[in-house]
């Protein structure tokens, strides 16, 4: 795949992600327009719903009472006019008569002849309405006789009932002459009303998807109305985060938008001059270290070499170093020592904190790397080395020098004999390993009682000494911090734990080859860390 392909395919998937984060349930304006839908899909539903229940009973009330007020009176005028035991074909005539009224029904006649015979009058011919189409319950209601009372004085009443008989509604009524004589039933079709009933079914069902459909865009255009300052609020609280502390948001209206936008630049503001303020001060203070550690360079140059003839007069036997005074001197010397040592490194981290400390990068062997750290600290006889010959990286030497020198020292001092220092190659994720890539893992561990738990996360922090009852010892409190730092401008890194079989160990992690951000220091002003370390 060429690179052209690579970058559309990777434009359109950065694409899609941000479509699909924009319409994501936890968004926001998708929320707000499935509720708006919502709200607006019941309320459209519940009126649709009363709706129709209205029109309906509204229509199939009106055209029931029609049909059947039309077919009691057909019962009186025609039926009732019949003689109490008619023909079939009186039966018949008559049922035709009643049919031709103005509802257009179908009707059925049922009476006894003169000869005691059950005959039928139906306006629909052979086929048409029979006595099976009527329900049973229907026909025993009608034929049964209730009792006269007060309130009843008629034995027989008109019942009907709504059936559906092949998907078509029917309204079927039944009811008999009073006074003796034929039985009638009616049977009406209600499918003109069941159509007119759908087309309104429709015509509600389109009303609410179009509400629906409204309502999602009344919600998306408010949802874009109300979120747009929140977006732009989100925007700058990230450009903030990012260190852009001049950000600003654009203030319009008097609503409760423009009140969080105000705010937020109020906030804004207050922040920048915080920061301002505080990296005024952390300038000057900076500042103050540096210039102050350059002071004491020239008189610890003069003391320096002071102590040195005092020293070398204390090694000589039968030296003129008066016996009484001999600890004071050497506490002198011990002390002076301590002191250049501590300038140094204030010096340095100076460097590291106003980000002018430079790498002068080299070819070098790892493992002869530490031999020659060892061997100049005289360090051969308490330190195990465990390294191969051949294992390169691209490094500042000087810097690698210091890492080691702190992390052996501090071993030596505050952990135990022997200390071993292994040295490996991790591939990385590439798999590359003789090559440029991958990194160069050292490890420094010792046989003491270990770092106490309490003190791990502290053990490189600055000045900081693991135990308060020696706040007089040798260290500084710088080398680890040191150590860490010259890592870190290699862009490797420092970890420090307990081993399982006792004893602290530090891993340092260098890449085999240096970025080329780094260049070389022109002034070469680096200085030479201490060579020990603190816990």
């Amino acid at each position: 795949m060429t690179h052209e392909h690579q970058g559309r395919a990777r434009g359109w998937s950065a694409a899609r992600k941000g479509v699909w984060s924009r319409l994501r349930f936890t968004s926001l304006r998708l929320r707000l327009v499935v509720v708006f839908g919502l709200v607006a899909l019941t309320a459209a539903v519940s009126a649709s719903g009363i709706a129709y229940w209205l029109n309906r009973e509204s229509v199939l009330t009106r055209t029931q009472d029609a049909v059947l007020r039309d077919f009691e009176r057909e019962m009186q005028n025609r039926a009732g006019a019949l003689p109490q035991h008619p023909t079939q074909d009186e039966l018949q005539r008559a049922a035709g008569q009643m049919a031709n009224s103005s509802q257009r029904f179908t009707v059925l006649l049922v009476a006894t002849d003169p000869d005691g015979r059950t005959v039928y009058g139906s306006s629909g011919g052979l086929n048409g309405f029979s006595l099976q189409d009527v329900p049973v319950s229907l026909r025993d209601a009608v034929t049964e006789r209730q009792k006269i009372t007060s309130t009843n004085k008629y034995p027989h009443h008109m019942y009907w009932l709504r059936t559906v008989d092949e998907d078509t509604p029917y309204l079927v009524a039944g009811t008999r002459v009073i006074g003796g004589g034929p039985t009638g039933y009616m049977l009406k079709s209600l499918e003109p009303e069941a159509k007119d009933l759908n087309s309104l079914a429709w015509s509600l069902g389109i009303a609410t998807a179009l509400a629906l459909i409204g309502s999602a865009l009344l919600a998306h255009a408010a949802a874009t109305t109300v979120l747009k300052p929140v977006q732009r609020l989100g925007v700058a609280a990230r450009r903030l985060g990012e260190g852009k502390l001049d950000t600003r948001l654009r203030v319009s209206g008097t609503d409760e938008l423009a009140d969080l936008s105000h705010t937020f630049n109020k906030a804004a503001e207050a922040l920048e001059k915080r920061v301002a303020d505080m990296a005024a001060r952390d300038e000057a203070s900076r500042r103050f270290v540096a210039d102050m550690s350059h002071e004491l360079r020239t008189p610890l140059t003069a003391i320096t070499a002071v102590t040195e003839v005092l020293e070398e007069e204390l090694e000589f036997e039968g030296g003129g170093i008066d016996p009484m005074i001999e600890p004071a001197v050497r506490l002198v010397v011990s002390e002076t020592r301590r002191l250049n040592d501590l300038v140094e490194n204030l010096m340095e981290v100076t460097r590291f904190d106003a980000g002018t400390a430079r790498l002068v990068l080299d070819d070098v062997d790892v493992a002869d790397q530490i031999t020659a750290c060892i061997d100049a600290r005289a360090w051969l006889d308490a330190v195990d080395l465990d390294a191969e010959r051949g294992i390169h990286a691209r490094i500042d030497p000087r810097r690698l020098d210091v890492i080691l020198a702190n992390l052996i020292g501090n071993a030596l001092k505050h952990g135990g004999s022997p200390v071993r220092v292994a040295v490996r190659e991790d591939p990385g994720e590439d798999g590359e390993g003789a090559g440029d890539g991958g990194t160069v893992v050292i490890e420094v561990r010792d046989h003491g009682p270990g770092i106490p738990e309490e003190v791990l996360p502290h053990v490189f922090d600055r000045f900081y000494k693991a135990s308060a009852s020696r706040p007089r010892s040798e260290g500084s409190g710088l080398g680890l911090s040191i150590a860490l730092e010259n890592a870190h401008i290699h862009g490797g890194e420092i970890t420090a734990a307990n081993s399982p079989e006792g004893g602290a160990v530090f891993t340092l992690r260098l890449p085999r080859d240096v970025s080329a951000r780094s260049s070389e220091d022109p002034t070469g002003d680096a200085g030479d860390e201490g060579a020990e370390g603190d816990a």
